[in-house]
């Protein structure tokens, strides 16, 4: 692709420019970022990055042999659309919206361009990510390929088919926000016991990323890794117990469960 453009330039769009910048995937003379909030522009242009103030603006500044991010909310589509639908754009549309199915992206931009499907989730701020790519409306495995490419700069990429997207959405879109509940739940547990207040968060992120990496250990599971640190009649024991009877497990499969029906509402229009 000659340029990337990004509509949106947020917490996310920001974290895949910055990913890809550096890890060389795409060089700041291509790409060109739609954000209408001034001080978001300077950030981009303080990296090199040329940026407009509106979608309407960026479509003037790409062709169809160009590709486009759509990273904004969900709820935006219909005034991007109202953007840049009349432009008749027939390149390639990469999209982050949640719930939001192809065909209604492509319809969004006049029903021409190819569109592929992806869900990072927020650790692509610090290049940790894990995104799920998926072919859409109109697009070709050559597509898919250059949105695995653009993603790798943030963190890993799995392909999927777009059926499955609500599901990673709710694993892995939301699946940080179950860990830093956990977190919060640490934190105050640690206090309540008397660790010190200031020390604690530091306590606890520090186990996470411990944990996590040993997760991350190839042929790890986390199951497995549960029994390990469980000695019988042990302090984990008792608190896994805890969980058991609590019905915790449950209650998070439900939550995800949750999750992903909220995708297919947003999917159907439904607030």
């Amino acid at each position: 692709m000659a340029l990337v453009g990004v509509i949106g330039g947020g917490a996310m769009g920001g974290a895949i420019v910055r990913g890809c910048l550096d890890a060389g995937v795409v060089s700041a003379d291509g790409w060109l970022v739609a954000e209408a909030d001034g001080s978001k522009r300077a950030v981009f242009e303080g990296l090199g990055v040329r940026c407009v103030a509106s979608a309407g603006a960026l479509m003037n500044g790409i062709d169809d042999g160009d590709a486009v991010v759509l990273a904004v909310k969900p709820q935006q589509l219909d005034a991007v659309a109202q953007e840049v639908r009349g432009r008749g754009f027939a390149g390639l549309v990469l999209t982050i919206l949640a719930g939001t199915p192809s065909g209604a992206v492509r319809e969004a931009f006049g029903g021409r361009a190819r569109v592929v499907r992806a869900m990072p989730n927020t650790p692509a701020r610090v290049g940790l990510g894990l995104t799920g790519v998926s072919r859409g409306a109109g697009a070709t495995p050559e597509d898919a390929a250059f949105a695995e490419r653009l993603f790798a700069g943030v963190g890993r990429v799995v392909r999927i088919d777009e059926s499955q997207m609500d599901a990673l959405t709710a694993v892995a879109g939301s699946g940080p926000a179950y860990v830093f509940y956990l977190a919060e739940a640490m934190e105050h547990a640690g206090r309540e016991l008397g660790l010190a207040g200031d020390e604690v968060a530091g306590i606890v992120s520090q186990t996470i990323a411990g944990a996590a990496a040993l997760l991350n250990e190839e042929g790890s599971r986390a199951a497995a890794l549960r029994r390990a640190v469980t000695s019988k009649r042990g302090t984990t024991e008792a608190a896994t117990t805890f969980l058991d009877e609590s019905g915790v497990m449950g209650l998070i499969e439900g939550a995800i469960g949750r999750a992903c029906a909220r995708g297919a509402a947003i999917a159907e229009g439904k607030e």
